[in-house]
């Protein structure tokens, strides 16, 4: 018992050192976006909002934010579409090699994101969409789609068919049994894939690096071009708003999810 005890302490602080390991930059980045110096420094000798101004008052930081905006919810909305349909398809439709196509669906997955930027890149200068938004949003679209199916086809794995049969053998068409029975069922992992793709398409650096041009590019191509030129603590200010994001992001899809598990225990109480 002594020795179990000991090995879940020795976990724990394993766990808390990778947490500290993780979150640190993390947190001397969103530090300094504060600061009052006029270079990056930590600690900082004192609190000040000016790098913040810097970013919002900037109109070009304000444009890439807005192609950012822009690029970002069509392509996590057609991720989102084309993901559900596809594990859809897979788990229901009794495809032939539908590994085979789950597998080239998830390829953005393990193929190395500089190979996948330089394919969209040859392919994009041939169909006239290097350095447009639209690439951007079919780019972005295709890199988090796989995410979205992930999550999506392991819920569909999870509903019975014996549901939609139940639906179909009392007068409902597959239509109606999908969006009645199974859409409900798996809406926290299509709203989680979604959640998902948002992050991803805001944060996405190396491919929107190949294919957007000077007048067309994402805030973190920008941030990229202006961290090769001079640091300033506008960067930490950017860095600390991108962050914020994602992390206002997760904390929705926590909320949703416990939400959704309390009204499954109340419901099966019930």
């Amino acid at each position: 018992m002594g020795s179990l005890n000991g090995w879940t302490w020795v976990r724990a602080a394993i766990c808390v050192l990778l947490t500290i390991f993780m979150v640190a930059p993390l947190a001397i980045i969103v530090v300094i976006s504060f600061s009052s110096a006029p270079f990056l420094r930590f600690p900082p000798p004192g609190f000040s909002l000016q790098w913040y101004r810097s970013f919002f008052g900037n109109p070009v930081w304000l444009k890439t934010l807005s192609i950012s905006v822009q690029v970002m919810i069509p392509a996590a909305l057609g991720a989102t579409t084309l993901g559900t349909m596809s594990a859809v398809g897979i788990a229901r439709g009794r495809l032939p090699g539908a590994s085979l196509i789950a597998g080239l669906l998830m390829a953005p997955f393990v193929v190395p994101v500089i190979i996948t930027a330089a394919a969209i890149f040859g392919m994009f200068r041939a169909w006239n969409l290097y350095g447009t938004l639209l690439g951007l949003m079919i780019a972005h679209t295709v890199l988090t789609l796989p995410f979205v199916m992930a999550t999506t086809l392991a819920a569909m794995r999870m509903v019975k068919p014996e549901l939609e049969d139940a639906a179909l053998t009392l007068g409902a068409t597959h239509w109606s049994a999908f969006w009645r029975v199974t859409f409900p069922l798996i809406l926290p992992a299509v709203l989680t894939g979604l959640l998902f793709s948002l992050v991803i398409s805001f944060d996405e650096l190396i491919v929107s690096l190949f294919i957007s041009s000077p007048s067309v590019r994402p805030i973190t191509v920008q941030m990229w071009s202006d961290i090769r030129g001079s640091v300033d603590p506008t960067i930490a200010a950017i860095a600390t708003v991108l962050f914020s994001f994602s992390l206002f992001v997760m904390l929705i899809d926590h909320l949703y999810r416990r939400s959704s598990a309390k009204r499954a225990l109340t419901s099966e109480s019930s």
